[in-house]
């Protein structure tokens, strides 16, 4: 098995958002803002190689919104996804399996393409896409607070085209999905949120999602305002931490554009940020 961050773009969003009743003045030392008070976030993808199996972890925003809505962002991700696919020898046609965290625009966005006459088809067009009913029936019929998350253009064709299939939190890991030891769920920043953990060359991995959007989020009060129950997301938080620092597991981080990776270590002040990674050199 390899395993590959696969770069999908980058786009801004409002620090406060970001760090939710922390002080600017304190997270503002650790991850820093523009004048608009905007914050730049990766959005990387995990691109899992094993045998004839080829699985894209959340696939970007994609390119088919308007103007206007990748203006709001300032995104910028103009064929970020197939130049990362290519330099590993790779199209959007190898890809076997998309594993969709959660169905937020800038972690779906790209699993759904316009075509030239405008019609929307799937990005990776051999692919399995993999959700949970859970989340796919909250994303499907959304509360007022995270509606404008929930794209339907983003969504609704992933299921029309036939190829998606549920994981059963119930059930743990599906049969079609060895790759992963376990699936962890989080209620927290939305319903049944997906944590796939790996093992790799003798060390544990978790694909951290937005449960930890960044290193900068380790500390259990930096908990994100998008986040639909924080004080849920502060209990999964400090348990999966609690796991990692125990275990010795590496993060993968989504969304900092600094850092890829880190573990936490155990602390008399808690559990805080160890080293810091790249994914290339695990």
């Amino acid at each position: 098995m390899k395993i590959h961050a696969i770069d999908t773009g980058l786009f801004k969003l409002d620090g406060g958002a970001m760090f939710g009743v922390v002080p600017k003045s304190m997270w503002q030392k650790i991850y820093p803002a523009d004048a608009n008070n905007m914050c730049t976030w990766a959005m990387r993808s995990l691109l899992i190689e094993d045998g004839n199996r080829l699985i894209l972890v959340d696939s970007g925003i994609g390119d088919k919104q308007d103007a206007k809505f990748f203006g709001r962002f300032d995104v910028q991700n103009d064929g970020v996804l197939d130049r990362s696919l290519g330099a590993l020898g790779f199209s959007r046609a190898d890809v076997t399996d998309v594993f969709l965290t959660h169905l937020h625009f800038d972690h779906v966005g790209g699993a759904v393409a316009r075509r030239p006459d405008g019609a929307l088809a799937l990005a990776f067009p051999n692919a399995t896409y993999w959700s949970n009913d859970a989340h796919w029936d909250w994303a499907t019929h959304p509360n007022p607070r995270e509606k404008a998350s929930f794209l339907a253009e983003n969504i609704l064709p992933i299921r029309e085209s036939g190829h998606l299939r549920f994981v059963d939190p119930a059930a743990g890991v599906p049969a079609g999905l060895p790759q992963f030891r376990e699936l962890l769920f989080a209620d927290g920043h939305t319903e049944k949120l997906m944590v796939p953990v790996l093992e790799y060359r003798g060390r544990t991995l978790a694909f951290m999602s937005d449960l930890l959007p960044s290193a900068a989020h380790v500390p259990l009060p930096y908990v994100m305002g998008y986040d639909m129950r924080p004080l849920v997301t502060m209990a999964e938080k400090e348990a999966v931490l609690d796991r990692a620092a125990a275990e010795n597991w590496v993060l993968l981080l989504q969304h900092d554009h600094l850092t890829e990776a880190c573990t936490v270590q155990r602390t008399e002040r808690g559990v805080v940020l160890g080293e810091r990674l790249r994914i290339s050199d695990l």
